[in-house]
């Protein structure tokens, strides 16, 4: 497994792809398979039979994964696409957005 630099909680912006410049929060991170569902972004129609839960069944609007090489984390700060960092900061490693050189 790798390491990765966006989190479930970051607000991202698609920097590639059919969704290119849109933004959302990530709700899952899919590390086997560099993935990420982002919130509002990549919305699939998904055909669900009737069930339980859903006795109605019909067509679902549904997030799919987005591959992490086209997510870039927003600078809390600028509101800006940012790369991340990593660095000893007080005896304790943390993420830092490089063009602000604040800590996420």
């Amino acid at each position: 497994m790798t390491k990765l630099k966006i989190k479930s909680g970051d607000t991202v912006r698609v920097i590639a792809g059919d969704h290119k410049g849109e933004e959302g929060k990530v709700v899952t991170v899919d590390r086997e398979k560099n993935r990420a569902i982002v919130e509002g972004v990549n919305l699939v129609s998904k055909h669900t039979k009737p069930s339980a839960q859903n006795p109605q069944g019909g067509i679902v609007k549904k997030e799919a994964p987005v591959h992490i090489s086209n997510l870039s984390l927003i600078d809390p700060k600028s509101g800006e696409a940012t790369r991340v960092g990593y660095e000893e900061r007080d005896g304790k490693k943390v993420r830092f957005s490089k063009k602000s050189n604040e800590v996420i």
